[in-house]
């Protein structure tokens, strides 16, 4: 792929959020048919990653448009109206954090059977139909191959509890299963003999990855977890949800006080700015947030997985782009448009 003479250079920062990721399908779509920005970097976790390789691997393939035509075709895909076989329609929904609707006896079923049995009990083979929905829509010999854009997906180290990231040219379908990996439902994922869970635990998604691999300095987040929730959670299973976002988003928050931190010593000429060693780039930081976005969404509506449901968060992502872009282009190389100070402070009372 060609850059595009006089595009802005941005990185991205994909969260992972269940079926609400149909959401930064719609920013990721709007931002490549603007086409005023040259995406140097992007990184993600669990369904984020997935967004993530695809968009790499469309444009590794074919440029911008056939990036917006391959996380077309997958959202479809992993949509109930997608076609999948049995096997990975089963998949697919708990990667989307599909649940049985609360109350039901499907529900009672399934939590019964989560609360006894692990998958080393239910699935003593280690079968994980994700990997096929993988290998059908990515190429990871040409995406590794591909240097116009760097790539990060993140995964837990189960053994040492740490962040473990796959760059682009370590990128592989195990890598994307391993970001994935619901310990409720797989084995842990394997890669050299190290096993690896869901990324969102640990980095959701990292940012720090981008300062010194790609040339940009702004970063757009593209946050699908809400940080703030007003209704207090009664249920058991909103509950669950809740404290699901709040851990999500802890290494975010953690991040963003050490983005402030560094960028401001660097503004005030107290660190050396650069992207070699002992040197500190000022990341200048930007958000598009779902919750800012759409209104009415729950933690319980990211089981929500029909194709007009999707086509529905795609267009408010598209218009949320849009928005974006009419506010803030002109400020990206310039100065961030998140506040991390009002976004780090700590609450009194």
């Amino acid at each position: 792929m060609t850059r595009k003479t006089g595009a802005k250079r941005i990185n991205l920062a994909l969260q992972g959020g269940g079926a609400h990721g149909a959401f930064t399908w719609g920013v990721v779509d709007a931002l490549l048919a603007d086409g005023r920005l040259a995406i140097d970097g992007v990184t993600g976790a669990s369904a984020g990653a997935m967004n993530a390789v695809m968009l790499a691997d469309g444009l590794a393939e074919g440029g911008p448009e056939a990036a917006r035509r391959r996380l077309a075709a997958f959202w479809k895909a992993v949509s109930v109206d997608g076609g999948l076989g049995p096997a990975q329609r089963r998949v697919v929904d708990r990667l989307l954090a599909a649940m049985p609707y609360e109350g039901s006896p499907m529900q009672a079923w399934f939590e019964t059977m989560q609360n006894l049995f692990s998958p080393y009990d239910l699935n003593p083979f280690d079968l994980n139909p994700l990997e096929d929905l993988i290998h059908r829509f990515v190429d990871f010999d040409r995406l590794t191959a591909y240097k116009a854009i760097e790539v990060f997906v993140a995964a837990t180290n189960v053994t040492t509890g740490r962040l473990a990231l796959f760059s682009r040219e370590r990128l592989s379908c195990k890598a994307v299963m391993a970001s994935a990996c619901l310990p409720t439902m797989f084995k842990a994922v394997e890669i050299d003999g190290v096993p690896y869970w869901d990324g969102g635990y640990i980095g959701n998604p990292p940012i720090f990855p981008l300062f010194r691999a790609t040339e940009a300095e702004d970063v757009l987040l593209v946050q699908i977890n809400p940080v703030i929730r007003m209704e207090v959670p009664t249920s058991a299973r909103d509950i669950a949800n809740r404290i699901n976002e709040i851990t999500f988003n802890s290494s975010l928050q953690a991040e963003m006080r050490a983005i402030e931190f560094v960028s401001r010593l660097v503004g005030e000429g107290k660190l050396p700015r650069g992207r070699r060693p002992g040197q500190y780039r000022a990341v200048k930081m930007h958000r598009i947030a779902l919750s800012d976005s759409v209104t009415g969404l729950t933690a319980s509506s990211k089981s929500h997985n029909d194709y007009d449901f999707f086509l529905g968060l795609r267009d408010a992502g598209r218009q949320a782009a849009e928005a974006f872009l009419k506010t803030h282009y002109d400020d990206i190389g310039v100065r961030g448009t998140l506040d991390l100070k009002a976004e780090i402070s700590a609450e009194g009372g």
